[in-house]
């Protein structure tokens, strides 16, 4: 379960760094990360907290990859748990 459970903190950690890359690509138009909010909003929660603070790059990695590394942990407690009823 460890193993799953630093797969899905990987998974937030890449996440956070594609839409950072994505954000430093398209850095002097907004337009393309307005029209994108909701799917950054969705796979990256931490960017609502980043509206109203400033957070660093590596901030707002850490904070996805422990995000995700949460929702993997209640996912495979909850999968275990259906897979022995």
């Amino acid at each position: 379960m460890k193993y799953q459970i630093a797969i899905w903190a990987i998974l937030g950690l890449l996440v956070a760094g594609f839409w950072t890359l994505f954000a430093f690509a398209t850095f002097p138009s907004a337009d393309p990360i307005r029209d994108a909010w909701f799917l950054i909003t969705f796979t990256c929660p931490v960017a609502l907290l980043g509206m109203h603070h400033a957070l660093s790059i590596y901030a707002v990695l850490a904070a996805n990859a422990v995000t995700y590394a949460l929702v993997g942990l209640v996912v495979e407690t909850l999968r275990r748990q259906f897979r022995h009823a």
